[in-house]
């Protein structure tokens, strides 16, 4: 099976802005930071996901991205498909074409199996993952290894969607 970076960088990175766009936009470079992701990469997927409708920028000081939408209407499969990533089992990259330019025995079993997983991914939200304790867990490490955050500043990981995950 294929899911190349780009569709694993493009959900990391909204799973980042879930996590850390309720308060304030998320820059890019906080992004990249945490995630260990190129910020140009990260550049050329944003503005496809912008595209795509899942995510919106605001300009000027304090700006970057915020989730265009609340994360139990995101989805995985709407994520890699925003990126032009397809999660393809076959060899032939679905062009039935597997075996001297003609369909091979196994086409349609891993055609299936891509659908299959395709399908899978459309019932994963974002909301979905956010509510994982390995989620929550990695979240909590990326953030004791940030710098210490200013005294008095909640303990709790305040999501997107207004709610709030405790450390």
């Amino acid at each position: 099976m294929r899911l190349t970076t780009k569709g694993r960088y493009a959900v990391t990175a909204m799973l980042d802005l879930a996590l850390h766009g309720a308060e304030a936009p998320v820059s890019l470079a906080d992004i990249a930071s945490r995630q260990d992701i190129s910020l140009s990469y990260l550049e050329q997927l944003f503005a496809r996901l912008r595209r795509g409708g899942l995510v919106c920028s605001v300009r000027g000081p304090g700006g970057g991205y915020r989730l265009s939408r609340s994360c139990d209407q995101i989805f995985t499969a709407q994520i890699i498909d925003a990126v032009n990533e397809r999660v393809d089992a076959t060899r032939c990259g679905g062009d039935a074409n597997c075996r001297d330019g003609r369909i091979c025995l196994t086409h349609t079993l891993w055609s299936d199996l891509s659908g299959q997983i395709h399908q899978f991914l459309e019932g994963i939200s974002l909301a979905s993952l956010l509510e994982r304790r390995e989620v929550r867990e990695v979240s909590a490490r990326q953030r004791q290894q940030r710098p210490a955050p200013v005294a008095g500043a909640p303990t709790t990981i305040p999501l997107a969607d207004g709610s709030a995950v405790g450390a």
